[in-house]
């Protein structure tokens, strides 16, 4: 069956991410989106030599914000650079404006549409894109920690030298970045508890994985193939409606905000929740970041209802 994915935001990220759909073949067209124009047209002629190099079933072009809201999924990456001499406050706040633009410039989005956030701070925007979207939360999804589960299973597997990394069931939770949460006490190696299995220093391993990202970037200033991985396994696993399970960041309804935990993926978005049970300290820190996440939500929505006023007068 014939499948469309729009990437809105086609910088560095945006373009790996093509790249790994493209090789996957995962969706019959690939619809490139982006407020400038001539970057937009330029990634597109050289993302259809790709697809034409390898011989892909995927199509690429250019397209539309209004075009991008009627694809299967739509990826959004766009985003603001990280200015010399920001904060990351303004940042965020650099970062929710694009977000606005661009999900208003796709609404009304097709009614079986699936949307999935892979820009920073993935749980703030997540929010948002489901606010302004219209479309169910189960369909409004973020990346969330789904790249940090996998590189904590992989560097567990590298202490536990011969396990496959796919046999370690351990999952990153939580507010994506310094408050994200190992679930440490429900991780198991094939049923067996991971502790009983193996001797592990978990603080050594949380650190590695949680600032693999910035020493990646010290190193060579972007990353964007690990993302852009991450984003095509997704996509994959929406549209072949395989149900795998995935740690992306999705609405939590008794903590009022986004955050990742593990649920299963499918066609219709989030088909089913992964409880993951915790022990008392997890879940108190888990409960602390997520309250904290709430109330910059709650300021992030005020200050743009300020920003709004003075124009509606």
């Amino acid at each position: 069956m014939a499948s469309r994915i729009a990437i809105v935001g086609v910088g560095q990220v945006g373009a790996a991410t093509a790249y790994a759909l493209i090789l996957g073949s995962v969706a019959s067209e690939l619809l490139l989106v982006d407020v400038k124009i001539e970057l937009r047209d330029a990634q597109a002629r050289d993302l259809s030599d790709v697809a034409c190099s390898i011989h892909s079933s995927t199509r690429v072009r250019a397209g539309t914000h209004r075009e991008a809201g009627q694809c299967d999924v739509v990826v959004i990456t766009a985003g603001s650079r990280d200015l010399r001499g920001q904060t990351s406050t303004e940042h965020m706040y650099r970062n929710v404006s694009v977000l606005r633009s661009v999900v208003r410039g796709m609404v009304p989005f097709k009614s079986d549409a699936v949307v999935l956030v892979a820009a920073d701070p993935v749980d703030v925007l997540t929010s948002i894109a489901q606010d302004l979207s219209g479309l169910p939360k189960y369909q409004v999804f973020g990346l969330g920690t789904f790249l940090d589960t996998v590189r904590l299973r992989n560097l567990v597997a590298g202490v536990a030298a011969g396990i496959a990394a796919e046999s370690v069931n351990l999952s990153v939770v939580g507010v994506h970045g310094e408050p994200q949460v190992v679930a440490w006490s429900a991780a198991t190696i094939n049923g067996v508890p991971i502790d009983k299995f193996l001797q592990l220093d978990h603080a050594a391993l949380e650190g590695e994985c949680k600032h693999r990202t910035e020493s990646l970037s010290q190193a060579k200033g972007v990353t964007p193939l690990g993302i852009s991985a991450a984003v095509s396994s997704i996509c994959s696993s929406i549209l072949s409606d395989k149900g795998d399970v995935r740690t992306v960041s999705h609405y939590q309804p008794d903590l009022g905000c986004c955050f990742s935990m593990p649920a299963v993926l499918g066609r219709k978005g989030l088909l089913q929740i992964i409880q993951v049970p915790l022990d008392r300290n997890e879940e108190a820190r888990l409960a602390r970041s997520a309250k904290r996440l709430r109330d910059l939500i709650d300021r992030v929505e005020q200050n743009q209802e300020a920003r709004r006023a003075p124009h509606e007068l």
